[in-house]
């Protein structure tokens, strides 16, 4: 048994992906950021779509249309499948902890 909040001791400097749960149709994900940001001029354009958590810490997301969302503790959303997105912004302290369920959920 494991906990979504334990930490390792250790935090590397990269973001940290670890896989909870995958199959043929979905992928279930913790990920641990501590200030990454998605390098500039590129984009996230996924093709499956995602579901996401913060469990902890703050983030800010850009998609390509020029909104930006504000992300804190308990706020979830759901990015579609090649909707381009950013990361802007991840806290450092505390890190950011996701879940993240990538699939086809509207097929």
């Amino acid at each position: 048994m494991t906990n979504l909040f334990d930490l390792p001791l250790v935090l590397p400097n990269n973001e940290v992906f670890e896989s909870l749960l995958s199959s043929k149709n979905i992928l279930i994900e913790r990920i641990i950021s501590r200030g990454q940001t998605t390098p500039t001029g590129q984009w996230y354009d996924q093709d499956k779509d995602e579901w996401v958590i913060l469990l902890q810490g703050e983030a800010e997301l850009s998609y390509e249309d020029g909104s930006k969302i504000m992300l804190k503790k308990g706020d979830y959303l759901l990015i579609g499948a090649r909707q381009k997105h950013r990361v802007e912004y991840t806290s450092a302290n505390p890190p950011c902890i996701w879940l993240a369920i990538h699939g086809n959920f509207f097929v």
